[in-house]
């Protein structure tokens, strides 16, 4: 898989760790907001391929991407703790706007993503593994709108359940687990017996995500190492159909219309720029140049 391009090479080792640290503030935020994914930004900044790597093989590939992992997590816990309270009181404000910007967000990254899905060409397969991906989960999503409530008693099998979907929205961008859960009322049990330390409710939920990601992630990383093409355009399905559920349709005016435009525009060009100033983080990130930072 090629490294980054001439322009990215260019860049310095200080400025990409700060570039990391921004893109990692950037999923953190994202995770507050309601419907934002934080798969689907790590996809949009390159890091979800390396993610899944650690996931599959952790004694072989942290020592390989942890260098580019330490400015991520910094930026993730500053995005998600530190800016938790100014989101949610700009939420309280104009939540349509910030989605807004969020969407851009992902929207500016869509030309890099195809471009690097496409470093060895572009097939059929590919195309129709993108659409394939984006039909299934947007199903997904509609049929958990329209369909009617349905409750379930929960127990040890049901927690595991619990687990299992946790551990799919970590490996497949744009999956939903707490809006399934909340479908089936199962959120609030699980959320209250994993707040109380409730051992028959966290050890059920730690075997159904632990033996989720473990498997999942070794099936992805396989996929990216043997047919890369189709798995990235089957990413970019996945990113494609979480982001079309959560375009705001409805405006309280033409006022908040033109606003949530611009800041679309706004979060496309931030992203854009940002992805070409850092560079992607591909499957051979710079570690010799990270050591000179940290």
């Amino acid at each position: 898989m090629p490294n980054i391009t001439g322009e990215n090479k260019k860049a310095t080792p200080i400025r990409k760790f700060i570039i990391l640290v921004i893109q990692g503030a950037v999923i953190g935020a994202g995770a507050i907001l309601p419907g934002i994914s934080g798969g689907v930004l790590a996809v949009a900044f390159g890091i979800y391929q390396p993610m899944m790597a650690v996931l599959a093989k952790p004694l072989q590939n942290i020592k390989r991407y942890w260098r580019m992992f330490i400015p991520i997590v910094l930026g993730w816990a500053i995005g998600f703790l530190g800016f938790a309270g100014i989101i949610a009181k700009v939420l309280s404000v104009n939540a349509t706007v910030v989605v807004s910007l969020f969407i851009g967000l992902i929207l500016g990254t869509f030309p890099s993503l195809f471009r690097e899905g496409s470093q060895k060409g572009r097939t059929k397969g590919m195309w129709a593994a993108l659409v394939i991906s984006s039909a299934v989960l947007l199903a997904f999503f509609y049929t958990l709108k329209f369909s009617t409530q349905t409750m379930v008693t929960p127990s040890f099998g049901w927690f595991v359940f619990c687990g299992v979907l946790w551990g799919f929205s970590l490996i497949i961008p744009g999956m939903s687990s707490s809006s399934t859960l909340l479908f089936l009322g199962l959120y609030q049990p699980m959320s209250e017996g994993i707040a109380t330390l409730n051992w028959q409710v966290l050890l059920p939920f730690a075997i159904g995500i632990i033996g989720t990601v473990l498997l999942l992630a070794r099936l992805v990383n396989l996929l990216f190492e043997r047919h890369f093409g189709i798995a990235f355009y089957c990413v970019i399905g996945f990113v494609i159909a979480s982001t079309i559920p959560i375009i705001p349709v409805a405006f309280t005016g033409i006022g908040e219309a033109l606003l949530s435009v611009l800041a679309v525009a706004v979060g496309a060009a931030a992203s854009y720029y940002l992805e070409r100033l850092g560079g992607k983080q591909t499957a051979v990130p710079e570690t010799e140049q990270m050591d000179q930072v940290l």
